[in-house]
Parts: structure tokens; sequence; C-alpha cells
């Protein structure tokens, strides 16, 4: 098995490309911590190398953040976690389904909805795809229809990425305003 391996551009994050699906279309599964990762086998072996920070799985990919060490101290341990979870066939996930996509509670309004729909939409069709890319994701949290504000959260790569904000503003901040008027701006969560 050949496992590639993609900077992004997150310098603590490095993407893994084992060469077959990972966490399959439409599921994706972020473990923020070691504590998160008890259900996932994959998850926990990769954590329990020295320095990891966080473990990402998307489709095709498992996005790795360091929080000290180098990359080719890490790397091979990395590596070896994650051809020894495929070769041996392991569950990805032991239990519960993938993490929800949206996570607003709130009762909207018929008008709040409509907007609503058309963010999802952009961020579903545009922005997910291009930050998959870059070992991440963007989900959509809420929106605010008395600021207009949309609140999103980054998770993988995007999460803690230096270039993250320049994205969220600079990005979709301005395309959401552009096909959306009542978007007055985007905030990570």
């Amino acid at each position: 098995m050949f496992i590639q391996t993609e900077s992004t551009p997150n310098p603590n994050t490095l993407k893994f490309l084992p060469g077959r699906d990972v966490a399959g279309a439409g599921a994706l599964y972020d473990f923020p911590d070691a504590g998160a990762a008890a259900r996932s086998p994959l998850a926990a072996e990769i954590f329990a190398v020295e320095g990891v920070a966080r473990v990402f799985f998307g489709a095709d990919f498992v996005a790795v953040t360091k929080s000290a060490g180098e990359w080719q101290h890490l790397k091979p341990a990395i590596l070896g976690a994650i051809m020894e979870h495929f070769q041996m066939e392991r569950p990805l996930i032991r239990e519960a389904a993938p993490e929800a996509e949206a996570g607003s509670d709130a009762v909207l309004s018929e008008e709040d909805e409509d907007i609503v729909e058309q963010i999802m939409e952009l961020i579903e069709t545009r922005v997910r795809p291009a930050v998959a890319q870059d070992g991440g994701d963007i989900i959509f949290r809420s929106f605010d229809s008395q600021t207009g504000t949309v609140y999103l959260n980054m998770r993988g790569a995007c999460s803690g990425c230096p270039s993250s904000t320049a994205t969220l503003k600079g990005g979709i901040e301005k395309m959401l305003m552009h096909y959306i008027p009542e978007v007055t701006a985007v905030q990570a969560i």
C-alpha cells in the first residue's frame, strides 16, 4: 500500500492520501483531541504518536495536525498507523453516524429559511470542495438575521490555520455577500 502526503496551507497539518475511501462520500469526522478519538480505532492510533494534536477524516484523506515535533519524525509513525489500519481492515468508526452538518436549532422565519438555504447551497457547492482539497472542512452553524452574520465551524486543516482568517473574510464572506445581500459578515465559531 502506498500512501501519498500533501502539505496544506496550515504548516502544522499534513494530508495523508491512502488511495482509497477513508470516511466515504458525504461523511466527515473531526477529532480535536485524543479523548474524542475513542470511537475511532484509526484516530486513536494516530493520537498515540507523540505530538499529534488533531485528526480529521475526509472522504479520501486523513488530515493530521501536530502540536509539536517535526514532520520528518512524526510522519513515519502516522504512515504506519494508517497502513496497518487499512491492511487489517479495521472499522473507521466504532459507532455513531457522521457528525451533523448543520448546527442551529433556531426557529427561522420563511424568509430566513430561504436565506439559510442559499447560504448552505453556496457553502456546499463552492466552499467545501475547495477547502477539502487543503485537508479541511467548513460547516454552516447558524445565521443571525438581526446582524446578517453567518457563523461557520472550521475543521481539519482549517482549524487553527494561519490562512483561515483570510479565507473566511477575503473569500467566503465576499462570496456570500455578493450572492446574498442579507449577509453582512462571516465569523468562525
